[in-house]
């Protein structure tokens, strides 16, 4: 059973925290999976990742079905499919508990500055629960 861990975020800035916790997990030797929620989403943050730390680097690709990201360490992706074989995932976009499975380590956010965002963390949290998992807050 994967180790599933919510991160609390008080502002809409979600694409700093994938990218701190991509760069962390993959210094630790680890293929990290990105969800996101379109094409847009995908191509901003790969765009991001290049530009949102001043030295820092992250190997990554954005799965858009044009290119093989069987070797890349880090993916971003709108599927639930895990093409780089990740031990981690971290969900910019929710995945379904059958997806989540297949991961060591989960990490979802819970977005307390929207109440709508808030409702639906707390509805995933409970899901994750019911479905076996042991969530808790990072």
């Amino acid at each position: 059973m994967p180790t599933v861990e919510f991160v609390q975020l008080r502002k809409p800035e979600k694409a700093k925290h994938l990218c701190e916790l991509a760069e962390a997990f993959f210094d630790r030797g680890y293929r990290v999976l990105i969800t996101v929620n379109d094409e847009n989403q995908g191509v901003t943050l790969d765009r991001f990742m290049w530009t949102w730390k001043k030295g820092s680097f992250i190997p990554h690709a954005y799965d858009n079905g044009a290119v093989d990201c069987l070797d890349e360490p880090v993916v971003i992706g709108q599927c639930e499919r895990n093409p780089n074989g990740a031990r981690v995932l971290i969900m910019g976009k929710p995945c379904s508990t059958d997806f989540v499975r297949q991961f060591e380590h989960v990490i979802d956010f819970a977005e307390v500055y929207d109440d709508q965002l808030r409702e639906a963390s707390r509805e995933r949290f409970r899901l994750f629960r019911e479905a076996g998992f042991a969530p808790r807050m990072r």
